[in-house]
């Protein structure tokens, strides 16, 4: 164990300061400490991986896919280095060719997607539109399906024949039935909807993750583009997990280039130039528009922060 400890404080001493750890949250009796499983692990990299992870502040299902991305990367460069990070694919056990060669893949989006409003309403989806912002989430919440039929109807109305690519959150069926370009569901979404009756209907699948963990579990469904955050803290939605912040948004972005990205959550214009920096090819945002005095002049103002 002494070399399994001190393999991990090389890890940790070697990232400290890039940004990937996040404060540890007091351990109690309800919220017990992650467990690491000795004998379930293939390697002693995998064991140090995945001690330094739970040390940075990963959460446990991070911390164990880590361990793991550890333990690859140093069996394929032939040696330990604390110096690197798993970055890529095949360190995850991912495929960057997924896409071409999978036939259940979603239908394709842009690559960059550009600035991406989040919006709360169809009057909102239609101001959005008449802006020319690039790409537009309707994530309006009730418990009225009426309302969520007219709501989802009358975006799709707006959005059609623009230069605006409409999705539509959660509400997946209502989409389809409208003729929506795309849905985006959660996590919690993906076991619940009809991911098969969302392809052959052709519409474009976003999924949010919130991790490593969850980013590996997006890739077995190929999606359009895959959603990461939250960035910075947010009060707009209750979040499974800490805000993620700059450094780890920046070794996301570069295991999952071979997706389009879209970064999301707290995101405004003090911080929109860096999060652009990551490599995403789009930063979703809510009240960064919604808020501003001139939606259409912050639209503007904000785009060319990104670029």
């Amino acid at each position: 164990m002494s070399l399994i400890r001190d393999l991990a404080e090389q890890i940790i001493a070697a990232h400290r300061n890039d940004e990937l750890c996040i404060p540890i949250p007091q351990f109690t009796p309800s919220n017990p400490p992650p467990r690491i499983d000795n004998e379930a692990a293939t390697d002693h990299y995998e064991l140090a991986g995945a001690l330094a992870s739970i040390h940075m502040g990963f959460i446990e299902s991070d911390a164990k896919v880590l361990g793991k991305a550890w333990s690859r990367m140093a069996q394929g460069d032939g040696g330990f280095n604390a110096q690197k990070w798993p970055n890529r694919p095949e360190h995850f056990d991912l495929l960057p060719w997924t896409r071409n060669m999978n036939p259940n893949a979603f239908a394709e989006c842009p690559s960059r997607l550009g600035l991406y409003g989040v919006m709360p309403d169809a009057d909102w989806v239609k101001r959005m539109v008449d802006a020319e912002l690039p790409t537009v989430q309707l994530r309006f919440k009730s418990d009225d399906r009426s309302k969520i039929r007219k709501q989802i109807k009358e975006a799709v109305a707006a959005s059609k024949d623009s230069k605006t690519l409409l999705f539509i959150n959660d509400y997946w069926e209502q989409a389809i039935d409208a003729g929506a370009y795309g849905v985006h569901l959660g996590q919690e979404d993906i076991a619940t909807a009809n991911l098969d009756q969302i392809r052959t209907a052709g519409l474009r699948l976003g999924l949010s993750t919130h991790g490593y963990a969850e980013m590996v579990y997006a890739d077995r469904f190929c999606p359009s583009y895959i959603a990461m955050g939250a960035v910075f803290p947010t009060n707009l939605k209750m979040m499974p997990t800490a805000p993620q912040g700059l450094g780890r948004l920046y070794q996301y972005a570069k295991l999952m280039s071979h997706y389009p990205l879209v970064a999301i959550g707290g995101i405004d214009e003090g911080s929109i130039r860096a999060v652009s920096k990551s490599g995403v090819g789009s930063v979703a945002v809510v009240r960064a528009i919604t808020q501003a005095k001139d939606p259409k002049a912050a639209i503007k103002h904000l785009q060319e922060l990104m670029q």
